[in-house]
């Protein structure tokens, strides 16, 4: 990770789409099997749509039957942050981007071996990089 983003949301407003803007700035979710990424397949790495810090690896990512994009470990346990969330009555713990703060969906104890984490992500708030190799 590099140092970090900090922006005025004036200024992200001019570098996101409204949609990005309203995941990544005012914590937003996005419905479910709706975002582009839930059943993508390709190999490649996921990066933050508001600063390009890479995020998760598809060789991380899994079916959790959700709807959304599922990893079970960032590529990097620094590249993201995680604070508890207890909007909407819920408990839940948050994941945001640490290089911009952006908020990137939240992660559950539900997930698979090896770390048996769920990190459930919005595709809005991500970009895809495909692997430039082409071997799967």
């Amino acid at each position: 990770m590099t140092d970090k983003v900090v922006k005025s949301e004036s200024e992200w407003k001019k570098i996101l789409t409204p949609e990005e803007y309203r995941l990544l700035r005012e914590a937003g979710t996005e419905p479910a099997f709706s975002g582009k990424f839930w059943n993508l397949k390709d190999k490649g790495i996921f990066v933050c749509a508001g600063c390009g810090n890479e995020l998760f690896s598809s060789d991380t990512k899994f079916d959790s039957g959700t709807g959304w994009p599922s990893f079970f470990t960032p590529v990097v346990k620094t590249s993201v942050e995680t604070a508890p969330d207890n909007r909407f009555g819920m408990r839940r713990t948050e994941v945001v981007c640490a290089r911009c703060g952006g908020h990137l969906g939240h992660v559950f104890d539900d997930g698979p071996a090896p770390t048996g984490l769920r990190y459930c992500i919005n595709s809005g708030a991500l970009h895809f990089e495909p692997s430039k190799d082409k071997k799967k």
